[in-house]
């Protein structure tokens, strides 16, 4: 077997699965996986997810019929749970026989696994840890990404690597696993697969592909970014279960660490509930990623970015960045069988 057939056959599962070429999927990140992104990763071979965030369920619509019209290949559709009218966005993805949804955010509301999986869809969902992967496995769900704290966004506080060895040696038989979390290089993608994942998951990689329609500031902080630069958010009061953002530097982090001073007291003088407080947390951080991906503001804005910042050094295709993954991963697995 060639090293290329050795490669696709570790990637055969996750591929089946998704229905691509290769078990490649870019990570959802909110207004940089929107139709074009989208539509270029997958009519590149990989796996493309439009980030719902906190759009309507209108916009949505809109979003999936324009990507359907920029590509014919498989897509999937990232929902948050906490979404206000989830149950409405569930409905939208069915009425376009969307065939991938992905939930993350924490456990999935009742009946919102059965209702997604009666359309049709397979679902994927982010367990946070072994016993919540075993859980949502025996809920129904169809596959799981593991995420580790080097990715950009919303994170957990253990590393990519330390849940892989937890996780797949344990779950990767009974369905898919995507890996995902500081991934900017082929050499991990083989290595992972080599443990058992059935593909990979890549956001920050991606942000400086040419068909990104992020700010061509946000593009450059990127591409000037070392690993150190991304950093996590941090929590200042534990009643505001806050979950930490890794994102780079910049005066955007203080303002969010004054943005939760503001809620804390909010909630301390009776002004708001504790889930109004947890929705305002959730669309300032709408607002921040924004300002600094649509208008550029890369100063106040937040720019979320996985650890992995430090391997985008250039702006280039999509399918070239998929090609040079791949090459890397061939060459990762020839090495080792010589």
């Amino acid at each position: 077997m060639t090293d290329t057939n050795l490669l696709s056959a570790l990637m055969q599962r996750g591929a089946d699965f998704l229905g691509t070429r290769h078990a490649i999927m870019a990570g959802a990140m909110s207004w940089v996986s929107e139709r074009h992104l989208v539509s270029a990763m997958s009519n590149a071979g990989g796996f493309g997810v439009i980030a719902c965030g906190a759009m309507t369920p209108e916009l949505l619509d809109r979003e999936i019929a324009a990507t359907k019209a920029l590509t014919a290949k498989p897509f999937g559709v990232n929902l948050i749970t906490m979404h206000p009218d989830l149950s409405a966005l569930i409905d939208v993805c069915a009425s376009h026989d969307v065939g991938h949804v992905v939930l993350a955010g924490g456990l999935p509301p009742a009946g919102a696994i059965d209702r997604i999986k009666a359309s049709g869809a397979k679902l994927l969902c982010f367990p946070p840890t072994l016993a919540f992967a075993k859980k949502l496995i025996r809920s129904g769900v169809d596959a799981l990404v593991i995420e580790g704290m080097e990715a950009g966004g919303h994170i957990g506080p253990v590393s990519t690597s330390v849940l892989a060895q937890e996780m797949l040696p344990e779950i990767a038989a009974q369905v898919p696993v995507f890996v995902a979390g500081g991934i900017g290089r082929g050499e991990a993608i083989a290595g992972y697969l080599e443990m058992g994942a059935a593909g990979v998951q890549l956001g920050t990689r991606f942000v400086c592909a040419s068909e990104c329609i992020a700010h061509p500031n946000f593009k450059k902080a990127f591409i000037r970014a070392s690993a150190r630069d991304a950093v996590a958010s941090v929590q200042i009061d534990p009643r505001l279960p806050v979950i930490p953002v890794r994102a780079l530097k910049n005066a955007g982090g203080e303002l969010f660490t004054a943005k939760q001073r503001e809620v804390a007291q909010a909630l301390d003088e009776g002004a708001i509930a504790m889930g109004e407080a947890q929705l305002q947390i959730e669309h300032y951080w709408a607002g921040a990623l924004r300002r600094a991906v649509i208008d550029g503001d890369i100063e106040h804005g937040s720019l979320m970015a996985g650890q992995s910042v430090g391997m985008v050094t250039k702006e280039e295709p999509v399918a070239d960045i998929l090609a040079e993954l791949i090459d890397q991963a061939t060459a990762a697995l020839e090495r080792r069988a010589a």
